[in-house]
């Protein structure tokens, strides 16, 4: 079978070295930095560039404008499976999926559960997604067979687990999930006092990890799940407030009441 890539970065370099090592099949990838392309060509990421059009599975590793531009103005091989790994499902499968499926083009979305702090091919790994799940978001003409083969490919490189979901259960659940996090990270760090490094230890390191982030393409995430998103800041606004009332009213009872909903909240998860 042959692979494509499109888009080498941090997560299309790792699935084409996962790929490389772990399957038989040939991967071409194509990137508009052609340096990182000579990269991937020179670690054996990829065994050549270009022929997307002749491939049999297609990633799209892009930011999801990107991947939507790509897939409506680009040839593909009939029958083609056709797969954005963007980070947002509704905004992609909403644009591209019936004109591909027109073209005869079979189109899965999925969502590869796994990343770092820091982006590019430089960074990518062959054992990235080593333990991590696999979301597949489904539509009510998404071809069977086609997320077969993408959940065949997945566990074949490392991943442990391929979850279906829709592309807008995907989107309610991420924007909590992920997106969320990555909010209250990055708006911590602009305290003023996030500059005081000889007075943070663990939980500061453990709450800013995701703070050091891509703005170009968390911006777009965040403005294509607005509204999912939106809802969940709201909360945690609420909950915010929460503590704030409590502190302000000087009330200890209510502070240990609210404090102990979490850590229950949390012990559960862990235990689950």
């Amino acid at each position: 079978m042959q692979i494509g890539i499109v888009g080498l970065g941090l997560l299309g370099g790792s699935l084409a070295k996962a790929l490389k090592k772990n399957t038989p099949h040939r991967v071409f990838g194509v990137d508009l930095d052609e340096e990182v392309v000579k990269s991937a060509l020179a670690a054996h990421a990829i065994d050549g560039t270009g022929r997307i059009e002749e491939c049999d599975v297609v990633f799209l590793c892009l930011y999801p404008k990107a991947a939507v531009e790509y897939a409506l103005n680009n040839t593909f091989k009939a029958c083609a499976v056709v797969t954005d790994i963007c980070g947002v499902k509704r905004f992609v499968s909403d644009a591209i999926a019936v004109p591909l499926r027109k073209r005869g083009i079979r189109y899965v979305g999925s969502h590869p559960m796994a990343g770092r702090e820091v982006s590019g091919f430089a960074a990518s790994d062959a054992d990235l997604f080593h333990g991590a799940s696999y979301i597949i978001t489904q539509r009510a003409d998404t071809d069977e067979d086609a997320v077969r083969v993408l959940s065949s490919l997945a566990l074949s490189i490392g991943f442990a687990s391929v979850t279906r979901s829709t592309p807008e259960e995907h989107d309610r659940i991420i924007a909590y999930t992920s997106q969320l996090a990555h909010v209250v990270s990055n708006c911590y760090m602009r305290n003023p006092d996030a500059l005081q490094r000889g007075f943070s230890a663990n939980s500061f390191l453990d709450l800013t990890r995701v703070a050091k982030l891509n703005p170009a393409m968390w911006a777009e995430l965040f403005m294509e799940n607005a509204e999912y998103l939106m809802e969940d800041i709201s909360l945690f606004i609420e909950n915010l407030s929460q503590i704030k009332g409590a502190l302000l009213a000087r009330d200890e009872e209510s502070l240990r009441r609210l404090l102990k909903e979490g850590s229950d909240i949390k012990s559960k998860i862990s235990a689950d």
